[in-house]
């Protein structure tokens, strides 16, 4: 194996996630080697050509964003008080952004942190003989709970402990579970409006508040995890057996169910005993501490199964883990390599680009979404990297590179993955959107991930836009669907992809970096100027070849027995 091929497999899909191997079932995985033409495109001359337009426009498009946001810009005294003393070459780094900065400061105390809570837990385990690790989860989480919010942490249990009581006193299943979403759908709107409420004591409300202060940042992925616990046990609950059998035998059959493997998919609706859906292991899922800030997130079904039932073979794959690591260090390095270079998030914080050219706002835009989408990826692999070495295998968040998306459907499949699977979970697939009701369920499923985010009228735009956007692109794959063997189809894929990449830049760029003054700025000049047009033109050009080198990729991914579908 060559020096190239040690690369590719180094940032392959299957390094990142065994979900992400061909399937273990012979016929599965030959089928979806059929699916696709068995000849590499690489080699053709086709390829070629796109291979050189990519080695000329990337080198190009980090120029054009270097030009657009460094001293040379003649913007750069409107920004330059965003900027740091850096340590990459003796340049400024751009640490503006208030969420990433909170996170590299804090790196370093993060790592002590990780090292402090496997290592406790390898020294506590057959020190007081702790029979189940969710006995440890408990005790450690609630430590944590404190020291990351303190006093503030009591709102938390409120919240908590009101969730687990509708879970067990509502006697309707249907009921207990719509009072999980109207409360929990109201938690958010209670937390933005009362978040300081006093407690009624002046050292509940000036006494210690935690390494984070602001506890309802963080609770929203608390809710995640309350309303999948009460939506597990009252299906557990409610769902009878499935054929009447002797106690016994029906005890031995579900203890032998729950000790074998469960692929992924088995795991949402393990067969885990009622016994198990109790107060301890309640708390010891919300307050795990590897997945506690920001995920990824797991099912309260599948946590259980894992931490007292069967740890997967993922886990104590060491030299997967380590590759694992070695990715995540790499992503830093890019990431720290963009913040010290390009100053591309103090720009848009400051709205410093008057006279810059289409090309070079636009360059403002990729750049800051790639910013985005490292500054979300480098904590979610950190925490799932502590999760692996704890013994606990989460979903990989993100299987993608933010620039590898050609699809509005498949991005949300790749981007914050354990969240797309939680929503199908227990929003889309419930309110019938795989089967009827999919332009209704996917209103419902982005009108909850807007509100979720952020209580903005500008998300909540975001996500009806994203809807929007979703129409033609489903419509057109059921139009075009019959002529997938003909010679022009992957041409006319490629002509859509080129649309539904400008529509997804749009609809992130307004919603999470230029707003609404850098969208209509970028949108003024690429057409009311010749320079803009010519830009338009030439950069859909490059998004074409683009597409066409990402279909390729996934068709090299199924020639190896991988689908992921996004």
């Amino acid at each position: 194996m060559g020096f190239l091929d040690h690369v590719l497999e180094f940032f392959s899909l299957e390094t990142l996630d065994t979900r992400l191997l061909p399937p273990a079932n012979a016929t599965r995985r030959q089928a979806v080697i059929n699916s696709v033409n068995h000849r590499s495109r690489w080699s053709t001359l086709e390829f070629k050509f796109y291979i050189l337009v990519f080695a000329v426009v990337v080198p190009l498009m980090y120029k054009t964003a270097m030009d657009a946001s460094n001293e040379t810009n003649p913007n750069y005294p409107r920004f330059a008080h965003l900027l740091s003393q850096g340590w990459l070459f003796g340049r400024k780094v751009d640490n503006s952004d208030q969420q990433y900065r909170f996170f590299r400061d804090n790196l370093f105390l993060l790592a002590g942190l990780i090292v402090l809570h496997c290592s406790l837990r390898r020294i506590a385990t057959p020190l007081l003989r702790i029979s189940k690790r969710t006995w440890f989860d408990f005790g450690f989480g609630i430590l944590f709970l404190f020291a990351a919010h303190g006093f503030n942490s009591l709102r938390i249990v409120a919240h908590v402990l009101t969730n687990y009581a509708i879970g067990r006193y509502i006697p309707s299943r249907n009921g207990a579970v719509a009072t999980t979403w109207v409360y929990g759908i109201s938690t958010l709107f209670i937390n933005d409006r009362f978040r300081n409420l006093s407690l009624g004591s002046s050292l509940l409300n000036d006494g210690f508040m935690g390494i984070i202060p602001r506890w309802d940042v963080f609770f929203n992925f608390t809710l995640l995890r309350m309303i999948s616990y009460n939506v597990d046990y009252l299906e557990k609950l409610h769902t009878p057996p499935a054929s009447p059998k002797k106690e016994d035998d029906s005890k031995e059959e579900a203890s032998s169910n729950i000790l074998s493997f469960l692929d992924d998919r088995s795991r949402l609706t393990a067969p885990i005993p009622l016994a198990d859906y109790n107060l301890i292991n309640y708390f010891a899922y919300l307050t795990y501490t590897p997945l506690f800030i920001a995920g990824p997130i797991v099912t309260f079904n599948d946590y259980i199964y894992q931490s007292n039932y069967y740890q997967l073979p993922s886990v104590k794959d060491y030299k997967r883990t380590l590759i694992y690591f070695a990715r995540l260090v790499f992503c830093i390095l890019v990431m720290e390599f963009l913040l010290h270079f390009m100053y591309v998030v103090a720009v848009s914080k400051t709205k410093a680009w008057d006279g810059d050219t289409p090309f070079q706002i636009s360059m403002l835009g990729l750049f800051n979404l790639a910013i985005i989408w490292l500054k979300l990826l480098i904590p979610w692999r950190l925490f799932r990297f502590w999760s692996l070495l704890d013994g606990i295998d989460p979903p990989e968040n993100m299987i993608r590179c933010v620039g590898d998306n050609y699809s509005a459907v498949a991005f949300w499949r790749a981007w914050h993955r354990s969240y797309n699977r939680w929503v199908v979970r227990y929003i889309y697939v419930p309110l019938g959107g795989s089967r009827k009701n999919r332009i209704v369920a996917n209103l419902c499923v982005f009108s909850f991930v807007a509100v979720w985010h952020d209580i903005q009228l500008k998300l909540l735009m975001w996500g009806w836009m994203v809807v929007l956007f979703l129409l033609p692109e489903i419509a057109a794959t059921m139009y075009f669907k019959p002529y997938q063997d003909e010679w022009w189809f992957r041409y006319a894929c490629g002509l859509g992809a080129v649309c539904n990449i400008w529509m997804m830049m749009l609809a992130n760029l307004f919603g999470f970096c230029l707003g609404k003054d850098g969208v209509a700025a970028l949108l003024r000049e690429m057409f009311s100027t010749v320079s803009g047009i010519e830009f338009f033109v030439l950069s859909s050009g490059a998004l074409f070849v683009g597409s066409q080198v990402m279909f390729e990729l996934r068709e090299s991914e199924k020639r190896k027995g991988i689908d992921v579908k996004c």
